[in-house]
């Protein structure tokens, strides 16, 4: 609808002899109308004339059968006032195409790969892997409404330093519970779940510890890091979380992609040597400083690795490729674009969401972690604890970059203080209305696609339905500036639009015309809500 808006101005624009992009946008007060645009401030400054003149000659010429009125505003704002049956027709739509409104062209034939979560397979998913696995699946599922072909891939790092560490951390735990005394290694694992591994092993293979040392060790790290992938994808699962594609970083050793990358950057010119190591010249492309990428040892950097992997990543086909990291990795933005440079590509194809932690408040206390020390916790204890759907919509009612406390209690609670119960139960209220129709044997209309909505004249009911219009505008938004957290903000809105109505007015009232035009209404919202609730990974209960 705001495409429609934009070309009304456009083509009135054309009747001054004006050219250039026009941008219409929702005024914050609806006192300024229904969509307002800066148009002639931007043009004024373009061809040096008075702003608010110019905006009193185009609203003079901005006619259109579904424009009430226009008015100009403060320095030049341009307010449009559309008609009553402008917003019924655009409704009516709603009703058509249900869970398919809001679907976008906008990455019609584009491929996007969004890699997320790629939690090194040496421990559980712990609340912070669980906020970046809501924040990627949600926008994944949002590109794809806008049009997208979209592919979710997981990062295995299963060749690095993190996993000898998780298998001399299970070598050490074997050892003592057969009543050795054994030093634990320097930054060892020590959770529980060490223990329990080491158990396993005990129990299941107990002549693996028979064989030398780093013969173990080895059959060790590929039983432990299958063992523990296996937990963290029936974590995602029961977090309604899948991936088309696991990709395991050994791959790029085992295909020598990770020499080959390196060899594309040394012909091009950005590989030198000094004091032994082979250095990344990412500083002449944006970085703070040059990195080591082979150490004087021979031992590549994790920084190899990325590089190898983004760039087999962009050879791929992908238009825009959009990984999601925890805060911690900030520096590496500059490096791995620095690397696609370097290797011939837009270092703007990539795009990186950084997750903040999560604190976790119970009983009004913030509870302790620390992830190495074992004192973390687990997103399946949490998930059991208050239900996926508590938790995905709650990581995602912040912007992920901003920390988040995680009100235990509140996700538990069915008030409107807790915002998932608020969406939820907005969708439930509304499946009710028509069961009790059917109940009291109240005519429910066979299309409410074609019911007349004129007798629509409360204030609330015109708020409702333009809610429920800037649906298609938010996806869009969303897509754009990979923002799946405002989803939440518009989700909440609409929820206290439609309470604050049924609180106030009756849908099932006597007055047919009224009461199937109300259908109609709580229909048409009752449709954004569940399809907002499913590009969340949240269930849209029909009762509750």
């Amino acid at each position: 609808m705001r495409k429609e808006v934009e070309k009304m101005v456009g083509e009135a624009m054309g009747k001054l002899g004006l050219e250039g992009k026009v941008q219409v946008d929702y005024p914050r007060d609806p006192k300024f109308g229904d969509y307002t645009t800066n148009v002639a401030m931007v043009m004024a400054r373009r061809f040096k004339t008075d702003p608010r003149g110019l905006a009193r000659r185009l609203a003079g010429v901005l006619e259109h059968p579904m424009i009430e009125r226009v008015e100009v505003a403060g320095p030049g704002f341009v307010n449009l006032f559309m008609r009553r049956e402008w917003w019924f027709r655009a409704f009516s739509k709603v009703l058509e195409e249900g869970e398919e409104f809001g679907r976008l062209d906008l990455g019609k034939g584009r491929k996007v790969q969004v890699e997320f979560v790629s939690a090194n397979p040496t421990g559980p998913l712990h609340i912070g892997h669980g906020r970046g696995a809501a924040v990627g699946d949600s926008l994944a599922r949002i590109l794809e409404k806008a049009g997208y072909q979209v592919e979710r891939e997981y990062y295995i790092n299963d060749a690095g330093r993190q996993i000898r560490i998780l298998v001399e951390s299970i070598w050490a735990r074997c050892l003592e519970l057969r009543g050795e005394n054994v030093e634990f290694p320097e930054g060892g694992y020590r959770g529980r779940y060490v223990v329990e591994l080491a158990k396993r092993v005990l129990e299941e293979m107990p002549q693996v510890l028979e064989s030398p040392r780093e013969e173990a060790l080895e059959r060790l790290a590929q039983w432990g890091a299958r063992e523990i992938l296996g937990e963290i994808r029936g974590d995602l699962e029961a977090f309604g979380v899948t991936f088309d594609s696991w990709f395991s970083e050994k791959t790029l050793y085992e295909r020598d992609l990770v020499g080959k990358a390196l060899e594309r950057l040394k012909e091009r010119g950005f590989i030198y040597e000094e004091g032994g190591a082979q250095w990344f010249a990412s500083s002449r492309l944006g970085d703070d400083k040059d990195r080591v990428v082979v150490r004087a040892n021979g031992e590549p950097t994790y920084l190899a690795s990325d590089i190898a992997y983004h760039a087999l990543k962009a050879e791929r086909g992908f238009a825009l490729l959009v990984d999601v990291w925890g805060a911690d990795h900030h520096g590496y933005v500059p490096r791995i674009r620095a690397a696609l440079e370097a290797l011939g590509y837009d270092p703007q194809m990539l795009q990186v969401l950084l997750i903040q932690m999560v604190s976790l408040i119970k009983g009004g206390e913030k509870v302790s972690m620390s992830t190495r020390q074992g004192e973390f916790v687990p997103l399946a204890e949490l998930v059991d604890e208050v239900g996926k759907d508590a938790v995905r919509f709650i990581f995602l009612t912040r912007k992920c970059d901003a920390h988040l406390d995680f009100d235990v209690d509140l996700a538990k609670s069915q008030s409107e203080e807790n915002p998932v119960f608020y969406v939820q139960y907005a969708h439930a209220r509304i499946s009710s209305i028509f069961r009790t129709a059917g109940e009291r044997n109240i005519p429910v209309p066979a299309s409410l696609t074609d019911v007349e909505l004129a007798s629509l004249e409360l204030r609330e009911e015109m708020e409702l339905i333009k809610k429920v219009l800037q649906f298609p505008d938010l996806i869009q938004g969303m897509a754009l500036s990979l923002e799946p957290h405002r989803l939440t903000y518009y989700l909440q809105e609409l929820a206290a639009g439609f309470h604050s109505y049924y609180n106030h007015h009756r849908v099932l009232v006597e007055d047919k015309e009224l009461r199937e035009a109300r259908m109609a209404l709580v229909k048409g919202v009752q449709v954004v809500v569940g399809e907002g609730l499913r590009l969340l990974g949240v269930d849209a209960p029909c009762s509750m």
